[in-house]
């Protein structure tokens, strides 16, 4: 089944990474949400906090899955903070992918980050702790089974 699936990333730091990531994805006929380009990010940003809120709000909506693009910094990220929460909230089914492996467009690598998941305790309905998966994209093959991997999210999560 084709999952409408939101990406969460650091985007100054990991757009070329996440780019990467989402194109594999796309390529295989699915649907992504949560990416734009650096103008309509600083447009929005220029806007204030509660616009962004909205973008991100909006981005999430018909999504059943997140998946959370990992790089060096991603944990400290207000707004992957924000989007990691919501979508908890929604629902959706979560997941996290380390993409400190990839090359960036220096053909450098980064260092790995902290994982995100692990600043809150989440809970489901019967009060029941929730943890989300973490994968590599690199050693774990994520190119071939990033497929899987969002599906079983979204079948964890009932969706």
């Amino acid at each position: 089944m084709a999952r409408h699936t939101f990406f969460s990333f650091h985007f100054e730091r990991d757009v070329w990474r996440a780019g990467q990531v989402r194109n594999s994805w796309v390529t295989q006929d699915r649907a992504a949400a949560g990416f734009w380009d650096s103008a309509a990010w600083e447009e929005v940003k220029r806007k204030g906090e509660a616009a962004i809120k909205t973008w991100i709000d909006d981005q999430l909506k018909g999504t059943s899955v997140t998946v959370v693009l990992i790089g060096s910094e991603t944990s400290t990220r207000e707004y992957v903070g924000y989007e990691i929460t919501q979508s908890h909230k929604k629902g959706n089914g979560l997941l996290g992918i380390y993409i400190h492996n990839l090359k960036d467009s220096s053909s450098k690598t980064d260092t790995k980050g902290a994982n995100p998941f692990s600043n809150w305790t989440f809970k489901d309905a019967q009060g029941n702790v929730v943890t989300y998966p973490t994968y590599d994209w690199v050693n774990d093959d994520g190119y071939n089974k990033m497929g899987n991997w969002i599906e079983a999210a979204a079948k964890k999560a009932g969706r």
